[in-house]
């Protein structure tokens, strides 16, 4: 049951956003969107390391910040260096990341449900 802890945390992710409808200044749009990206790919990753009973608290709380930091930081860098779509890398690298995190979820519980069907 450890995978509850990354499922409430996305839920809880969007229900804030939704509820608080904040406004971001432009200027920070690339930084926050590859950020919001790196957490849902931590979450996911979290949710799937949960299914195949894997999940570590300590790992999924350290790389949800980490892949967080890194990802903004990649941003940050193309600025500085005056590459402004340097944003995009991390965007196809956490949506490729995303995407399998979500195909193994998928998998896992497609499976789980066959196994409960088979046992009713």
């Amino acid at each position: 049951m450890m995978w509850l802890a990354p499922a409430c945390a996305l839920v809880f992710g969007f229900t804030a956003v939704y509820a608080l409808r904040l406004g971001i200044p432009i200027n920070y749009a690339n930084y926050l969107s590859v950020a919001l990206l790196a957490g849902l790919d931590t979450i996911l990753g979290g949710l799937r390391a949960g299914l195949e009973e894997r999940f570590d608290d300590n790992v999924f709380v350290t790389g949800f910040f980490t892949n967080m930091l890194a990802a903004t930081a990649i941003v940050w860098i193309g600025d500085l260096i005056g590459l402004r779509e340097l944003y995009l890398a991390a965007v196809v690298a956490l949506g490729i990341r995303m995407f399998t995190n979500l195909g193994y979820v998928r998998r896992l519980l497609v499976t789980r449900l066959r196994v409960f069907r088979e046992i009713s």
